[in-house]
């Protein structure tokens, strides 16, 4: 495994998981955008989750490669749904935000493969 790998991979990780406890703690920065692309306050804390799961599946992937490829593919789905999410609400503007954390994951893929 070359240190590229496991680089980009830990940085994902970091990445996704500052997202999930955003979440989770209620950020402002990221409960607002929420409720303007009218997502369900009962969905939050299951979405925190998957994404701090995801992270943690992904540094899983050092050790288990299946594991990390696995995790890669959730938050690929995840960070697309993210983003039909967004392009739903015409909020073309903030399209980019879910797109920062859906290049990271394509990328420890990508590199991973």
């Amino acid at each position: 495994m070359s240190i590229t790998v496991v680089i980009v991979t830990v940085l994902t990780a970091l990445w996704v998981a500052f997202s999930g406890i955003s979440l989770l703690r209620r950020a402002e920065f990221v409960v607002d955008p929420l409720v303007s692309y009218g997502v369900p306050e009962t969905w939050w804390p299951r979405l925190a989750v998957a994404k701090l799961v995801g992270a943690v599946g992904l540094l899983a992937g050092l050790a288990v490669p299946a594991v990390g490829i696995a995790a890669a593919i959730g938050l690929i789905l995840y960070f697309v749904g993210a983003v039909v999410t967004v392009l739903r609400a015409r909020s073309y503007k903030t399209v980019a935000f879910p797109v920062l954390y859906l290049a990271p994951v394509v990328a420890t893929l990508a590199v991973g493969l």
